[in-house]
């Protein structure tokens, strides 16, 4: 695994000419071939990315003042619409769509000099826990090849952590940044829901999803979110960014009259108890730093999975209606009338997962089964939020671990999907309240990555990434 300078000291030398963005996209590129074996990649975007890094060499030459991401490689999880491969989420029902436009996020990036080297694999659609519903293929832990890395983002943290580029995006509509974060030793931040423009992005739970970074420090993290984040005319549900932005400074946050609140639903004694542990040191080293710690209590955070999992699939049925075979998704050439197309478009173009939740979807949403299911779950995430907003009159930030488990072995929950579902326990609920959380790596149990996560008010991302930053120095 070969370590990458931070992101501002890689632009800063493409700028300066001592570096190459050539140089730094073919590194990227053969570090992919070389860690092949891992499956983090689904497409790689060879002659597009060395096109870029020519013309981006080529303008400092001239003395050309570029971006602050100039020449820097990074990868982009495969439900981001970006030019010069297929974007497909990983599905087959894709195969062969390439985009007509790219998302936001990506054209922001690349306005900064930042250059798209490949596209990482997820769960078909971002459904998953753990690329284990790819249906490509399964990506492999960086830490144990007989492990998986989490998902639904599990080639951007295992691509992150295995060197294959300084940083890559993913998507988190119930931790699927965070979760592969925790499971492969890298940071994953979700930032407050709006605050990344979801255009472009192909839609899982629309009222949930957010875009976000996976890096292997808070620094480079901040940077590219910074570079992200804000309104877009092409996304009503966006937020403006703050104003101080999101670098971080270069003084660490002093911990002296911060309040952290541990969440006390996630430190039970079902918790892991090497995992327990870790979260105990980290949080022993905070205290000793300065911060006051105290114990929190959201009642309503066990139910948060159940909500999550009514709500999140009656999203997921609405969104993927369009793949009919006609406008949106493969089509099936000798269907014998529009019902056989449709049938056969998606019995063989949708996984088994994906089906699932558009069947669970279909009945939550259906007339007799709304108001028992789908109404009473939006009434309790509301509950949720107002917890969360009660408690954050209490302290600054919370404190949990990220997942109560470190990465599973491959096969081990695909035959159950309840216990799938249960990796997504600790980080759903920050999705449903739409705040800003964070996952950093705080130690091993029996030498696999354990995650540390970190949770502050809607648009607080700012004092968010300065806490994890402060976290991070205190933990390395």
């Amino acid at each position: 695994m070969s370590a990458w300078k931070p992101i501002t000291q890689l632009a800063a030398d493409v700028q300066a000419g001592r570096t190459k963005a050539v140089d730094l996209v073919e590194r990227s590129l053969a570090a992919i071939a070389e860690h092949e074996e891992y499956k983090a990649i689904i497409a790689t975007l060879n002659e597009t990315a060395k096109s870029r890094a020519k013309v981006i060499d080529e303008q400092v030459a001239n003395g050309v003042k570029l971006g602050r991401l100039a020449g820097v490689p990074f990868i982009a999880k495969d439900n981001f619409l970006v030019f010069g491969a297929e974007t497909t989420a990983a599905s087959n029902i894709l195969r062969g769509f390439t985009a007509p436009y790219q998302s936001t996020a990506i054209e922001r990036l690349e306005a900064e000099g930042a250059i798209c080297v490949a596209k990482a694999n997820l769960d078909a659609f971002a459904h998953g826990s753990s690329t284990e519903n790819s249906d490509f293929f399964t990506t492999l832990n960086p830490h144990d090849k007989t492990r998986v890395p989490g998902g639904s983002s599990g080639g951007s943290g295992a691509a992150v952590v295995l060197g294959l580029a300084p940083f890559a995006l993913g998507s988190d509509t119930g931790g699927s940044i965070r979760l592969p974060a925790s499971f492969t030793g890298c940071v994953g931040y979700k930032p407050t829901y709006g605050l990344v423009s979801r255009s472009g992005v192909v839609a899982m739970g629309s009222s949930l999803d957010t875009i976000g970074p996976l890096a292997m420090g808070v620094e480079d993290a901040a940077l590219v979110l910074d570079v992200m984040a804000g309104k877009d005319p092409l996304d009503s549900t966006t937020i403006a960014k703050d104003p101080a932005g999101y670098v971080l400074p270069t003084q660490a946050l002093d911990l002296t009259g911060v309040t952290i609140g541990v969440i006390q639903e996630y430190m039970t004694d079902a918790l892991s108890p090497p995992i327990k542990s870790e979260v105990e040191s980290a949080v022993a080293k905070l205290r000793a730093a300065g911060a006051k710690i105290t114990q929190v209590s959201l009642p309503s955070l066990p139910l948060g999975l159940a909500v999550y999992y009514v709500l999140c699939p009656a999203e997921v049925s609405s969104n993927l209606s369009r793949y009919d075979g006609q406008r949106y998704g493969s089509f099936t050439a000798d269907a014998q009338n529009l019902f056989d197309s449709y049938t056969r478009t998606r019995e063989t173009g949708f996984g088994a997962e994906a089906k699932r939740r558009i069947m669970v979807g279909t009945y939550v949403l259906s007339s007799g089964y709304y108001d028992a299911y789908y109404k009473k779950a939006q009434t309790v995430r509301t509950k949720i939020i107002n917890e969360f907003a009660a408690v954050f009159n209490k302290v600054d930030y919370l404190l949990g671990p990220t997942a109560p488990m470190t990465a599973f072995k491959i096969g081990e929950n695909t035959t159950d999907p309840l216990q799938m579902y249960l990796a997504d326990i600790m980080t759903v609920s920050a999705n449903l309240a739409g705040v800003p959380a964070i996952s950093i790596p705080c130690g091993l149990a029996s030498g696999l990555p354990v995650g540390l996560q970190l949770i502050a008010p809607q648009h607080a991302d700012r004092k968010l990434l300065q806490l994890a930053q402060k976290t991070e120095e205190l933990l390395s």
